[in-house]
């Protein structure tokens, strides 16, 4: 990043150099320019005040001398008579001269009095500036001088040029290291201290410094959520291995009678399913975690689904003597059916697996708001006020020891929370102690 804007920083003050020579130069010939044609307009004009082009006939042969005295430095003085014959010229013999009645400043003399040209020479790189005044007499003085071109002073200059922008560049580079370091500064100072509550010195940088804070946060709530996770899985994991283990090592060694061969076997196929629920909700969680994964939007019914739910826990329910019933109207959604009828399984499940014998379930459907609206509310233990946010993480339970005896993983409700968040739908929680418990998914 440094590199980039040091080599930016001297790109911009190489354009500048360049564009400023480039503009003073045609700035400062167009000034040159203006003064070469005053300065031959004022020559003129003295070389009229003298009296020596007023001859009446012409001739100049006795004036010829005075005239060279004249006419000074680079000054080319050319009398042209009315005819356009040229009478006398300081600077070329006038018998090979051609008639200079075509020339642009004579013409505009012989229309207005005076006038003026330049032209351009390609092979010495010159510009020549004329200048022609009409003469009471009917002749014509013109004055001209040459100046070099702005490629040609470019050229000359070149060098110098060279010198004064790699004296600039150099200073630039070295501001700009200096800045450079002064700007991010500030920015490193912020990256080392990400956590602390200090604002970064620019106000620009306060938006990002409150997003980046945030990012990092999450990430770091997420690192600490899946080390959690991980340690979690392990003993969850651990406890059914250990119990199978342990059973399979009685069998092994015949430490058993005959009377507790049914109880050991019956502890190895509970620790067994157990296990196996830990799998497959694990399995179930890391596929949601997954974002990219294919989702299958139908529109169905949400009451035939919840019906079909229930219809199937219904066998669970009277194992636990637990009255379970669905009602309510029929409410078209959007949504993925699997996912949907994973999330009124598990919610179903944990309101029978958590209630108290001869309790009830009562799985309703309806629509407020226009929103769809599934409920499952059961008679059961109720969860604490200070508990009812927590329930939907993973592995959590308000009572470990008597949520393993009733068969729970710890992962229902989290998978449940997962499902509702794909579907961008709403979940509410009220419960009382020793009540019950009602939650109420909108969509």
């Amino acid at each position: 990043m440094k590199q980039k804007i040091n080599i930016r920083l001297s790109l911009v003050s190489l354009i500048a150099i360049v564009a400023t020579v480039i503009g003073l130069t045609c700035v400062y010939y167009n000034l040159f320019q203006q003064k070469v044609r005053d300065d031959l307009k004022q020559n003129a004009r003295l070389l009229v005040e003298t009296g020596v082009f007023q001859t009446s006939d012409n001739s100049i042969e006795h004036q010829e001398k005075t005239i060279e005295n004249l006419s000074s430095g680079n000054l080319r003085i050319t009398w042209i008579n009315e005819n356009g014959k040229v009478i006398f010229d300081n600077d070329t013999d006038i018998s090979g001269l051609s008639n200079h009645m075509d020339r642009p400043e004579i013409q505009m003399a012989v229309a207005k009095g005076e006038g003026e040209s330049t032209r351009h020479s390609d092979t010495m790189n010159m510009d020549t500036f004329y200048y022609a005044l009409l003469l009471e007499n009917g002749t014509i003085l013109r004055v001209s001088t040459q100046a070099i071109t702005v490629p040609r002073i470019m050229l000359t200059a070149l060098p110098v040029i060279l010198v004064i922008t790699a004296g600039i560049l150099t200073g630039c580079v070295l501001i700009g290291h200096l800045l450079i370091r002064q700007l991010m500064k500030p920015l490193e100072e912020m990256a080392d201290n990400l956590d602390q509550g200090d604002l970064p010195v620019y106000k620009e940088l306060e938006p990002f410094m409150y997003k980046i804070r945030s990012q990092h946060e999450n990430i770091l709530a997420v690192v600490k959520s899946r080390q959690d996770f991980t340690a979690n899985i392990s003993h969850e994991l651990k406890t059914p291995i250990t119990a199978i283990s342990g059973y399979a090592e009685l069998i092994e060694n015949r430490l058993f009678d005959k009377e507790s061969e049914i109880h050991i076997a019956r502890q190895i196929r509970h620790n067994a399913d157990r296990l196996l629920s830990l799998i497959t909700d694990i399995i179930q969680l890391s596929e949601l975690d997954h974002g990219e994964l294919p989702r299958t939007f139908d529109y169905f019914d949400l009451l035939a689904l919840a019906e079909e739910c229930v219809k199937d826990c219904r066998p669970q329910a009277q194992r636990k003597r637990i009255h379970l019933v669905c009602s309510g109207f029929s409410a078209g959604i959007n949504a993925d059916r699997n996912l949907i009828r994973e999330m009124v399984d598990n919610l179903i499940q944990n309101a029978i697996r958590y209630n108290v014998e001869n309790g009830k379930v009562e799985v309703s459907v309806y629509i407020k708001n226009e929103h769809p609206i599934l409920s499952v509310k059961d008679t059961g233990i109720g969860i604490a006020a200070d508990h009812q946010e927590r329930i939907f993480e993973r592995f959590y339970r308000v009572d470990k020891s008597r949520s393993r005896e009733r068969g729970g993983t710890g992962l229902g409700l989290a998978i449940v929370k997962h499902i509702a968040d794909i579907h961008s739908a709403r979940i509410d929680i009220d419960s009382i102690v020793g009540q019950g418990t009602e939650i109420t998914v909108s969509f």
